[in-house]
């Protein structure tokens, strides 16, 4: 059974971090590329950041370059994403989402971000 889980989410104060996980199962996790995509209230679902196949090339959407890292283990079968000097604007839900030209693609069911003093 193919599953990707996400975890790390929650509350946290404007400037402070968390570090969402998300954890695949059921499919060969290194033939896929990982991105994170977060949803605010009344939003598009937007890209937040992606990592290669090998985790050698990453990508991150401009509003959170230099805040947030994107990073993979292929042999935990696990992403990470470190979110740093968190903002009330990266209040969203989250999501892992693993895709693959060829072989398609899958989603997590999401974790909740707020940011909020």
């Amino acid at each position: 059974q193919v599953q990707l889980v996400e975890s790390g989410g929650g509350l946290v104060q404007p400037g402070g971090s968390l570090r969402l996980s998300c954890a695949a199962s059921g499919f060969t996790f290194n033939y896929y590329y990982v991105n994170w995509y977060r949803q605010a209230p009344g939003k598009e679902r937007e890209l937040v950041a992606s990592v290669s196949r090998s985790g050698d090339n990453t990508n991150y959407a401009d509003s959170v370059k230099g805040r947030f890292t994107i990073s993979r283990d292929n042999a935990k079968n696990t992403a990470l994403l470190q979110m740093n000097n968190l903002k009330p604007t990266d209040t969203a839900v989250y999501y892992c989402n693993a895709a693959s030209i060829s072989m398609g693609e899958y989603w997590g069911q999401g974790t909740q971000v707020t940011v909020s003093s």
